[in-house]
Parts: structure tokens; sequence; C-alpha cells
């Protein structure tokens, strides 16, 4: 669902200038634009975003945070668009509202930047679910060949070249389904909504990513309950840290027919042999 009156890409004009010369050139942008997350009344966050995919962006984000756990605790829902950007408002059942007052965060800064506006430290790097025994088997070009796919599916990274895509891997399927954002972290809470919103298991599946692996994507992976994260680059060596901690098989540098494995290599049925 796209937020009313707003386009995930601008046309924009500019001058290019090469070592042949200057031309004229219009180019598709991303747009990006503040979206409220509401809770009661209660605005838990504020994050820059492309305004597509809302409303699965908001019961994601809704997800990861732990603010909902299932479908029931949501009362209401809707989108209000402004001038200036979009609330998406839920109304809570009331045993859930303890929840924002465990983690609530004011966030308004710029995108891939997950943490900003945090509470405390240990808010930083919070406790996480334990994913060692959820999850299918993988073969070998499950994991080698998930990015590929990811990016023959991604229509408005081909118009613009700047955002990311989270898309979610079955075995022997490839990527089913697939949300783009310019932020990484908002593509898989937008990918982690709709898999919610379908009724479809994370923890059927793997998570693909066409960025880098930092803490929060790791978080998000394991409050989800999935436990495979695909990345097309490198993780940190804190989010390998978590990956490892709490169960989830992490591969990254996924291109190219091939990839590194780093931690919990159970779920990964043919694995590439040792050629050291």
């Amino acid at each position: 669902m796209m937020g009313a009156g707003f386009s995930p890409s601008q046309s924009r004009s500019g001058l290019s200038i090469q070592a042949e010369g200057a031309r004229m050139v219009t180019r598709a942008l991303p747009e990006e634009l503040p979206v409220a997350l509401v809770f009661d009344g209660s605005t838990q966050a504020v994050m820059m975003a492309t305004p597509d995919d809302i409303e699965d962006f908001a019961h994601g984000f809704a997800v990861t945070e732990g603010i909902v756990t299932e479908p029931a605790q949501i009362e209401g829902f809707e989108i209000a668009t402004h001038e200036r950007g979009i609330e998406a408002r839920f109304w809570l059942r009331a045993d859930r509202r303890e929840a924002l007052a465990a983690r609530r965060r004011f966030m308004a800064g710029p995108v891939g930047c997950g943490l900003c506006g945090i509470d405390s430290l240990e808010q930083a790097v919070r406790d996480m679910p334990d994913v060692a025994h959820v999850g299918p088997s993988f073969s070998r070009d499950d994991i080698a060949h998930a990015a590929d796919a990811l990016s023959d599916i991604q229509p408005l990274h081909r118009r613009t070249r700047a955002t990311h895509a989270a898309g979610f891997v079955l075995p022997g399927k490839g990527v089913v389904m697939a949300r783009e954002d310019v932020g990484r972290h908002n593509a898989l809470d937008k990918l982690i909504g709709a898999l919610w919103r379908a009724g479809r298991d994370p923890a059927s599946g793997a998570f693909v990513m066409t960025s880098r692996l930092s803490v929060e994507l790791v978080q998000k992976c394991a409050m989800a309950g999935c436990g495979t994260l695909i990345a097309v680059s490198a993780p940190t060596a804190h989010a390998l840290r978590l990956a490892d901690a709490a169960g989830i098989t992490l591969a990254a540098f996924a291109r190219g027919g091939g990839f590194d494995l780093y931690s919990n290599p159970h779920r990964i049925s043919h694995e590439v042999p040792d050629v050291a």
C-alpha cells in the first residue's frame, strides 16, 4: 500500500558532467518521507522511508520491536497522509500497551541508522529469541543464488539504482517475496510485515539482503523468528557475534555462485567443500 499522493520515485533533471563533455539528463530518484509509527495516540518512532508498502512497514516494525506478537493484539489500524509525511496508526489490545513503555524509541534521523534515539546502551543490544532450532535446511545453491534472484525482482532499484531490498527465500523455490526501501532496515521490516499480514511464518524460510549485515538486521531476523540470514555483502563483527549467539545461520558475500558461511552451519545441507 502506498501513501496517497506519494510516489516511491520522482523524475528529476540534472546536468551530467563527464570527461567527454556535459549534457542534460533525466533520472528517476527514490523518494523518502517521514513515516510516524503511532500506537494508541503516542508516536513511537519517526522513520525516513520510501512511501510504498507502508502497511507492511508498520506491521513489520511493530513485530521486530516486540510491540505485538500476534494479529489479535491489534484492534485497529489506519494510514493518515499529510502534506509532509505519513502516519501509520495502531490501536492495541490493552495487554500490549506495557510493551510500548518497555521499548519506547523516538527516531528521526538518517536512513541506515537503525538505533537513533534509543534511551540507553542496554537497549542497543537487547535480548533476542533463540532460533537455533527453527527453520528448514537449505542446499548450497539455495544460498549461493539467493542474492542474484533478489536482484531480478527489484523494480524500484532498476529505476533508481539507489534502494535496498529484502527477500524471503524458500528451499528449492528461491525468492518468493521481496520489499524495497531506501533504508535496508526498512526493507526488512516491510518484508516481515508482509509475511506477517499474509499469515506466512518467517521460520519457514530465510531472509536475503542487498546490503551489509548490521546488528539491527540480525536483531530483526531473530525477533521475526527466522533462522537464516543471507547477504550480498559482509557482516559486522558484532552482528556475527549476535547471530552466533541467537542460533542464526549467517551467510555473507553471496554472489557469483558462492558465499561465506560464518555461523550455525547446521541448516546448510550441502556445504561448500573445503579447498584450503
